[in-house]
Formats: C-alpha cells, sequence, structure tokens
C-alpha cells in the first residue's frame, strides 16, 4: 500500500523493456520473452478467464493468418465494432501483424456513423462484437460496396444465420490455421515486412460539430510514445490494471493497450459498463488510468456512504482525512512529514481511510492516473489525503495521448505538470495556445490535408486548442478551450471550467457547462448525479415518478441552488452563477450530447438547450 511521503515505488524507467520498432514486432518480441506469463483476464459469466502472452498470440497468428487467407491486403483498413473485451485487443494485433491499418468504432454509435466511418477509412473488414452491432453493420452494407468481410465475434442468438458476406471469430482462427498448414510462415513475413513510418491506426476524434476526423498514427510514433509513457509514469509485469474505457479512445488504446504489451503489465477486463465498480474492488488495481467523470463518482459513492455511517465512523473520517489533508498539504509544499505524523497515518488508515479505499478498489495502488479532460484540484487533494499520489497527464488524440505529466516527485493539483521527456510543449506568445512537437506527434487527418495544414503549421508545431499558462517550474496549466473562454457583456474574460470543475465536486452534480458569452451574468446548465440525487429524494421523502420528475422537484432544485451557491463563494461576483437549468433527460453513451468519455458536449448542448438558455436570461 502507497503512502504519499514515500514515493520509491514510482520512479521512472528510462531503459528500453521490450525491443521492436513497430506494434507488432513489439506484440511478438513480447510472446517470446514472456510466453507463460499471464497478460490478460477477464470475467465471463462469474468466472475469471485468463490469457497468457502464448495463448494471446496463438490466437492472433490464428486471426491474422485468416485475414490473409480472406485476401487482407498491407494496407487495407478493418475496423473494430465493439466494447472493450479481450477480442477487440486480439483482433487489432492480428490486423497490424497483417500489416494492416485497425480503426475502432464505438460501439454507441448509430448506423449512420458506423457507414460513414467505414466509408472514410476504406474499411474492407468489419470486426462486430454481438447480434446488436451486426444489425447496425447489415443495415449500411449496401452502402459499403468496399467491405467484403464481416467477422463476429460472439455468435450468440446468430447460431442459423447464413450469410456469405458474415463469419463467426472462431470460424477464422479455423481458416487461419488451415492456411498456416500451407504457408507456415505468412504471418511472419507480413510482420517483418512492416515498416515503422507505415500507418497503423486511426483514431476519429469525437465531433462536436461536423464529422469525425480521423487522426493517422504511424508505428513509429505509437512505440516511441509507449516507451516514453515509462519514463513518465513506469509500470511492470508485476502491476494489476483496469481496461474499461473504450479502446478506440486514445486514452485505453494506447494508455492501456499498447502501454501494457510494451511493459508487461496484465491488463483485467470488466465484465461490463454496469460492473466497473464491482469490479474494479475485485481486480484492486496497482495502477489505475482514469477519466475524471469516474474519480467523481467514486468520490460521491463515499460522501453518500458516510452520510449513512455512525456518528463514530463520521469523526473517524473526518480525523483521518483531516491527518491525510495535513501531509498532502507537506508533500505539495515539497516539505517533509515528521514521524508523528506518519503515526497518525498510520492510525487514520486503519481506523477510518483504508477502509475508503476499499469501497472505490484502490487499496492496492501505488498510483492514480487522472487525464482526457480537466479534473478538480480539490478532488486529486482528497485523493492524496487518502494516501494515494494522484497524477494529472494532459495530451489529445493528435499528441498520442499524454504529452505533459505531474511527477509523483511534485505533485500540484491544477497542474498538468512539465513537458513529458519525449516531446516538446510551449505556449503561443500571441494567443497562449498550448503548441506541442514531437514524434508522438500524429501524420495528419484522414482525407483532410487542409485540415491538416491548419493544425500543423510548418514548423512541426500540433496547435492542440487548449489555452493554458506555466509556472517558473515549467508546470503548466489550462486555463480553458481557446473557443471556449467566455467574454460577458461588461468585457470580464471567464473561465468556464474552473466553476464546472467546482460544481462537479459535489456529489450530487455530474457535470455542468457554464454560459454567458456577450450576457450581462452567467448562468449554467446542470447534469445532476441520478443515483445520489435519487437517494437524498427517497431520504428526504420527496416523491418522483420518473428522472424529469426529479430535477423539477423543487426540494431538488434547491439542492443544487445550495451547491452553486458553496462554488459562488469562491468566485468574485461578476464570476458568480445567477441561475441554472437541470437537464431533465437522463443521458448516456448514446446520447449526441455526451462524448465518449461521458463529458457533455458545450457547444451541442448551448445549440440544442437555446430556449431553456434564453429563458434564463429574460
Amino acid at each position: 500500500m502507497s503512502n504519499l511521503w514515500d514515493l520509491s515505488h514510482i520512479q521512472p524507467e528510462t531503459r528500453v523493456v521490450l525491443e521492436g520498432e513497430t506494434i507488432p514486432a513489439l506484440f511478438w518480441n513480447g510472446v517470446k520473452q514472456r510466453q507463460d506469463k499471464v497478460w490478460m483476464r477477464q470475467k465471463k459469466l462469474g468466472i475469471w478467464r485468463s490469457w497468457s502472452w502464448n495463448q494471446t498470440g496463438e490466437a492472433v497468428r490464428e486471426i491474422s493468418a485468416g485475414l490473409i487467407g480472406l485476401g487482407f491486403a498491407p494496407g487495407e483498413c478493418a475496423s473494430i465494432l465493439s466494447n472493450t473485451v479481450i477480442e477487440w485487443v486480439l483482433a487489432d494485433l492480428a490486423v497490424l501483424s497483417c500489416g494492416g491499418v485497425a480503426n475502432g468504432i464505438y460501439p454507441t454509435d448509430a448506423a449512420s456513423q458506423v457507414q460513414y466511418l467505414c466509408t472514410d477509412s476504406r474499411t474492407t473488414v468489419l470486426f462486430v462484437e454481438d447480434d446488436e452491432q451486426l444489425d447496425k453493420a447489415l443495415e449500411v452494407r449496401s452502402q459499403l460496396p468496399g467491405l467484403r468481410k464481416i467477422v463476429v465475434i460472439d455468435m450468440e442468438g446468430l447460431r442459423d444465420l447464413n450469410d456469405p458476406d458474415v463469419i463467426s471469430l472462431a470460424a477464422l482462427r479455423a481458416l487461419g490455421r488451415d492456411h498456416l498448414a500451407k504457408h507456415p510462415d505468412a504471418v511472419e513475413a507480413r510482420v517483418k515486412a512492416c515498416r515503422p513510418e507505415d500507418l497503423a491506426i486511426l483514431v476519429y476524434t469525437s465531433g462536436t460539430t461536423g464529422k469525425p476526423k480521423g487522426a493517422m498514427h504511424n508505428h513509429k510514433g505509437l512505440v516511441f510514445t509507449a516507451r516514453g509513457y515509462n519514463t513518465l509514469v513506469a509500470q511492470d509485469e508485476n502491476d494489476e490494471r483496469m481496461c474499461f474505457l473504450p479502446l478506440c479512445h486514445i486514452a485505453e488504446r494506447m494508455g492501456g493497450e499498447y502501454f501494457a504489451l510494451y511493459t508487461g503489465a496484465r491488463l483485467n477486463f470488466v465484465e461490463n459498463p454496469e460492473t466497473i465498480p464491482e469490479n474494479v474492488r475485485e481486480i484492486a488495481p496497482t495502477v489505475f488510468t482514469a477519466v475524471p467523470r469516474v474519480w467523481e463518482k467514486f468520490y460521491s459513492g463515499v460522501m453518500i456512504s458516510l452520510k449513512e455511517a455512525s456518528r463514530l465512523q463520521q469523526a473517524a473520517y473526518a480525523w483521518g482525512i483531516g491527518v491525510g489533508s495535513e501531509i498532502a498539504d507537506l508533500v505539495m509544499a515539497g516539505k517533509s512529514v515528521s514521524g508523528v505524523l506518519k503515526l497518525k497515518f498510520t492510525i487514520a488508515r486503519w481506523i477510518a481511510l483504508d477502509n475508503a479505499r476499499k469501497l472505490i478498489g484502490i487499496h492496492r495502488a501505488r498510483f492514480c492516473v487522472t487525464g482526457a479532460a480537466p479534473i478538480s484540484p480539490e478532488l486529486v487533494k482528497w485523493y492524496m489525503s487518502l494516501g494515494v499520489p494522484m497524477l494529472e497527464v494532459w495530451g489529445m488524440t493528435e499528441t498520442c495521448g499524454a504529452s505533459t505529466g505531474v511527477p509523483a516527485t511534485r505533485m500540484k493539483p491544477g497542474s498538468i505538470g512539465p513537458a513529458a521527456g519525449f516531446n516538446e510543449v510551449r505556449l503561443d506568445p500571441a494567443t497562449g495556445e498550448i503548441l506541442v512537437r514531437g514524434p508522438n506527434v500524429f501524420m495528419g487527418y484522414l482525407n483532410l490535408p487542409e485540415k491538416t495544414r491548419e493544425t500543423i503549421d510548418a514548423d512541426g508545431w500540433l496547435h492542440t486548442g487548449d489555452v493554458g499558462v506555466m509556472d517558473e517550474e515549467g508546470f503548466f496549466r489550462i486555463t480553458d478551450r481557446m473557443n471556449d473562454i467566455i467574454i460577458t457583456a461588461g468585457g470580464k474574460n471567464i473561465t468556464p471550467s474552473e466553476l464546472e470543475n467546482e460544481l462537479k465536486f459535489s456529489p450530487y452534480i455530474t457535470d455542468a457547462v457554464v454560459i454567458g458569452d456577450k450576457k450581462a451574468y452567467l448562468t449554467v446548465i446542470i447534469m445532476i448525479d441520478q443515483e445520489n440525487v435519487e437517494k437524498f429524494a427517497q431520504d428526504s421523502d420527496i416523491p418522483f415518478s420518473n428522472y424529469a420528475s426529479l430535477t423539477k422537484a423543487p426540494q431538488v432544485q434547491e439542492l443544487i441552488q445550495t451547491e452553486i451557491d458553496r462554488v459562488n463563494k469562491k468566485f468574485a461576483r461578476v464570476e458568480q452563477i445567477k441561475k441554472f437549468f437541470l437537464l431533465d433527460t437522463q443521458l448516456s453513451a448514446e446520447d449526441e450530447e455526451l462524448t465518449p468519455t461521458m463529458k457533455l458536449k458545450r457547444k451541442l448542448v448551448q445549440q440544442k438547450y437555446a430556449p431553456q438558455i434564453e429563458a434564463m436570461y429574460r
């Protein structure tokens, strides 16, 4: 179990731990080096099944040979339409081992989106998870003349399917075994022919306006970044990780799959998105990377449980978190922690804090990593007060994930850290925009040369669209997106993310979008935390029949107003929120208002709820 003042267990690793200049070369060297060691685990029907490196290699070789048998050529694209499951990784590595290009499609995408992404990427083979995803593919198949074969991972409910262009993953593996019997070196030949400069993967950015753009990454950039990650937040074969974010998002693809491939850390796959809280307690990862939405949810769960605890338990927690907070302050200030305080913290862990860590599932965590969206500094400090170092990283799809990171030896909540050693980061002197340059920067947008030239300048600097500041130690802090900064009617510049992060620290608020550009005052659209607000209503005997009625209950409106009042006290009068509106629809990943990482899309929300916004200014 980690202690905040002892960070000897979090050391950067600069040596190369696995040879290879392409992702398939890395993978097959990993198979040769690690053999019967467990790499992946997945729980199905209540039972954990382990995949060794050798077992993974056997499956990848068969799938890859099956693709070759189908005529899949180097440079062709195969797309994967599936939730985060082990077969996603198998398909991805098999496509890359063929010299192909692998593209992920979110399982929440509609059939029309599947059609657009397959057309834009020129997909010839489409892997789908099950009958639900197959239905989407079949709906638009007539509009995809380049699509030659659909491969179904889970055939349950499809046993009577008879379609010459649809094949099961098991049948593809059998085809691969037949092909290998006649051409035993077919896969190895493709792997050797793969060059570092070759296009490897496409990662489509979630467009809030217009169509998604396919960010192109070559093998060289992926391998370079995987090695670079280990110099930032090192892990090894003894680490347990949890794989649960969408694999078509750069965070899990790069920071989960490829980073674990490079370091040998074990990947544990959750049963399904609904079982994440249960699975994380069971897995107890030693390294845990998640988006702020997840960390906020865990915090809310502890706060709600605390309200149900006895007064003695509440008092024990208050004392314990106070001790932890005192230590966190010392660590952040770079000061030593006394022996007396260490002893107090040992007692605090025993009587309260260990229970909070176990409730979340981070009781074995050496450190936690947060990224992909801004997070409240107070929330980072809360995790630090539990004794768990929380390191914030920053990056984007176009930078292959993290470009900056807070080092464990100098934690600064609210900062995204200095530039990672594997790339350059600077501020545009005119606009304050953050610029990135390095081998990790993407090749450009597929089929969009003009957009690529807008994004990467002649000197190779990527214009990120994020505005920031840098302190005297070289630590960056994001102030906002260039297009999101609010200038009120009075001419005051407001950074909405600061207010939004404070609001999301409430256990009753899941997300918030602050409005006020060219307006006389600020307002906010809020998405409540359904579970916690429902419990508040039940405990307070507040009647409600559905989600919409819950948001309209006067007592719930008062509850949210109290949370806004709490936040307003931290800001100047001109920066305070005057009115709010609660979304009365329970949103999920399937809804267009949310990104795949469950963030509200600011522009879309402002457009869709324009009448409600205008009503707050009447």
